[in-house]
């Protein structure tokens, strides 16, 4: 049995940023005339702003030359960041700081793996920057999830083996990219959503010290 190391994404499984990201994209949507629904915004868990803006643009419809992208972009961007320019330590998820204490008592190593560029900022917002042993990003990756890449580096930077490393994703994508390089993936959310992960969570506070131990020592 290997050193164990735990990693975890960021929106939606350690702060809900997902919400501002949506916010973002319907003000977008509606500057260029049609409606952006929640449901729709689920096609964008884990996925990059370029893809997203894509997705955007195929479900409004709408035909739109290379530097109006990048202009939409950078716009998207300024007002997701004014969103999280707010953010306290208020905004960090039921239950997830019960887990990080324990898992620091423990001294079980921890990191984060998330495709977002702001996870840096967004993680001194809320107080949570030392926490982690590693952070890796969208500043560090080239491959989106599904692809494992942010959590191998993780992994890497953990010094701990990929089957020792536990992964809490609440994306799709990021439960298959944990499980292609057989990683303990911990669904966040939806069961039927994220019905391919090792265990399902509605949220942290469904997670007990008993259900971490036995990560542990697994």
């Amino acid at each position: 049995m290997g050193k164990k190391g735990f990693i975890f994404d960021l929106d939606g499984v350690i702060v809900d940023t997902a919400g501002f990201h949506y916010l973002a994209w319907r003000n977008l949507a509606h500057e260029l005339g049609f409606e952006f629904t929640e449901k729709q915004n689920e096609r964008f868990k884990g996925v990059s702003r370029v893809r997203s803006l894509e997705i955007l643009l195929e479900i409004g419809d709408v035909k739109a030359t290379q530097e109006q992208k990048e202009g939409w972009l950078v716009s998207k961007n300024e007002e997701y960041l004014s969103y999280i320019s707010k953010m306290t330590s208020d905004d960090i998820l039921p239950g997830v700081l019960k887990v990080l204490d324990y898992l620091q008592e423990k001294q079980i190593p921890m990191a984060l793996g998330s495709a977002s560029k702001n996870a840096q900022p967004i993680l001194k917002r809320v107080g949570l920057f030392d926490r982690f042993d590693s952070i890796v990003d969208g500043n560090h990756v080239t491959k989106a999830k599904p692809d494992p890449e942010v959590f191998t580096i993780g992994a890497d930077a953990l010094g701990v083996a990929y089957t020792d490393a536990v992964v809490f994703e609440d994306s799709i994508a990021g439960i298959q990219a944990a499980n292609r390089v057989d990683m303990v993936s911990i669904g966040i959310g939806d069961a039927q959503v994220l019905h391919e992960a090792d265990h399902n969570f509605k949220d942290f506070t469904e997670i007990d010290t008993a259900f971490l131990d036995q990560l542990i020592n697994a």
